[in-house]
């Protein structure tokens, strides 16, 4: 598999491209839930409810109608794109409430913007 670089990731919110975008994540997981007995020598787990989080990161900008969609609290339908909108490339959306949101300012930068989510349902996982 050859190796691919973000440089074509693109993230929609609520199909609104996210402006001035400088990297995303996502993070999926399972709960373990323990079904060992005692006479078990080792520890066994079956999984149970899954979940999923991520992060948008991008530079600020007032006028972006994604960026002003992400409210504290508001449930945005996402859409992750790590090779960009071109058939065929991995595509990953869900339905997600905005945890948290950022706002970074220095001396000679850019502003930045970053917000934090959290899935309320499954990601799906397909392509473009």
């Amino acid at each position: 598999m050859a190796a691919i670089t973000g440089v074509l990731g693109v993230v929609t919110v609520g199909g609104n491209t996210v402006a001035e975008l400088t990297g995303f994540s996502i993070d999926e997981s399972a709960n373990m839930i323990s079904d060992s007995q005692l006479t078990d020598a080792t520890e066994t787990s079956i999984a149970g409810r899954t979940s999923w989080s991520g992060s948008i990161e991008c530079m600020w900008s007032d006028g972006d109608t994604a960026q002003a969609a992400m409210t504290i609290g508001a449930s945005v339908a996402l859409i992750f794109l790590p090779e960009g909108p071109t058939g065929g490339s991995a595509k990953y959306n869900g339905t997600a409430l905005i945890e948290s949101r950022g706002l970074a300012i220095a001396d000679e930068s850019m502003i930045t913007q970053s917000f934090s989510v959290k899935g309320t349902g499954a990601l799906t996982i397909g392509t473009v």
